[in-house]
């Protein structure tokens, strides 16, 4: 049984999206830009400070997390990207491997929505591949000075700061990657124009490049050498996370069209009335509460301090398929009105896209899941 504190949580996501991110859905996506307003709404309900711990933050966990990422991205996918971004991706590496200078002039600002975080992970020539991350941080005296060039950064061309993974030592592969804060303002570091995407068009996201970026010792996250195993602390609930997001499109895709296959006559009657489309609604059904069980199955045991890759991966891996059936589903249900623009159901199906990527395509998903299960 859910305990109270989500119970309260979700009604209140679930009122605030209806209320006001829905109405402003397709203004938002229209724009294809930053939705400063509705950041700064969810800065003001303590949105970003969700999953930490007291008193730096609100003291939750990562199954609360978890329900206001599925609550936001039932009403705007680029909205829930955002806020994910700035409650975990973004701050985590900060909050617990920055300096207490460094956490109160950079992550309680970017708690109360007064600065943008971001994550430069990903590269031209190593996305899942890190061992192959060529962004290099070399010592010099009491600096590090970071070259290279970073690539799809959510938040990068709005961001005041970023947590940028880079290599201490040529050849040494996973060893050598930590963890570097970066701040905008530092000489050499520069952003590409936002990318124009097919989905999520208000989450902005842009090329990242570092050109003899000098930052103090100080600034490196967590111990040397231990880039990979801090990254790996949140994986699970990275994909977790993102299997929420999933879940949250998947709701509002089915929701959309049990109501319209009752409004939608043809021949006479509904068309929620035929067998076929009974299916479709059917199979929607089934599969998101499947992925409801796996998602919150997978950050209960990760607020517990379980070992969680296993759960999270299979979370992350069926409830971005499902999310991603839903919205093709939707269509078929919607027919020809699914093409045009009016209809929300068109956006369900392009920013499903966005869930497949980050956290591990389904293919190295699978690889992870089967070696979880002993097979390897």
């Amino acid at each position: 049984m859910r305990s109270d504190p989500e119970k309260i949580l979700r009604q209140i996501m679930a009122r605030f999206v209806y209320e006001e991110v829905v109405p402003r859905a397709r203004e938002m996506d229209e724009a294809a830009s930053f939705p400063w307003e509705m950041f700064r709404k969810l800065a003001e309900m303590g949105a970003f400070t969700i999953r930490y711990p007291r008193p730096h933050g609100a003291g939750g966990n990562t199954t609360l997390f978890c329900i206001m990422c599925e609550e936001i991205a039932k009403g705007y996918m680029s909205l829930a990207a955002i806020t994910a971004m700035q409650s975990l991706m973004g701050t985590n590496f900060l909050f617990k491997h920055g300096t207490d200078e460094l956490r109160e002039k950079y992550f309680h600002p970017a708690m109360r929505g007064e600065m943008v975080a971001s994550f430069a992970l990903t590269e031209p020539e190593a996305a899942t591949d890190l061992a192959n991350v060529r962004t290099m941080a070399e010592r010099d005296g009491d600096s590090w000075v970071i070259n290279g060039m970073k690539t799809w950064i959510t938040n990068g061309p709005v961001a005041d700061f970023f947590t940028v993974l880079a290599q201490t030592s040529r050849g040494s592969g996973l060893k050598g990657l930590n963890f570097f804060f970066v701040p905008r303002d530092r000489p050499g570091v520069s952003t590409s124009k936002k990318f124009d995407k097919l989905g999520t068009r208000a989450t902005e996201i842009s090329e990242l490049a570092f050109k003899d970026v000098v930052i103090p010792l100080e600034y490196r996250l967590g111990e040397e050498g231990r880039g990979m195993a801090n990254l790996f602390a949140i994986l699970a609930e990275i994909r977790t996370m993102t299997a929420a997001l999933a879940l949250g499109l998947a709701r509002a895709a089915y929701e959309a069209s049990a109501k319209y296959a009752m409004e939608r006559t043809q021949f006479g009657r509904p068309i929620g009335r035929f067998q076929l489309i009974q299916s479709k609604i059917a199979d929607m059904a089934t599969e998101i509460w499947a992925s409801h069980l796996m998602t919150y199955e997978a950050s209960r045991k990760i607020d517990r301090k379980e070992p969680a890759m296993k759960e999270a991966s299979m979370a992350k891996y069926f409830a971005t398929e499902t999310a991603c059936k839903a919205s093709d589903q939707a269509t078929r249900i919607f027919g020809a009105y699914s093409y045009a623009m009016e209809y929300e159901v068109q956006r369900y199906y392009r920013d499903n896209r966005f869930l497949l990527f980050g956290g591990g395509t389904a293919e190295i998903l699978q690889t992870i899941i089967s070696r979880e299960c002993g097979v390897f």
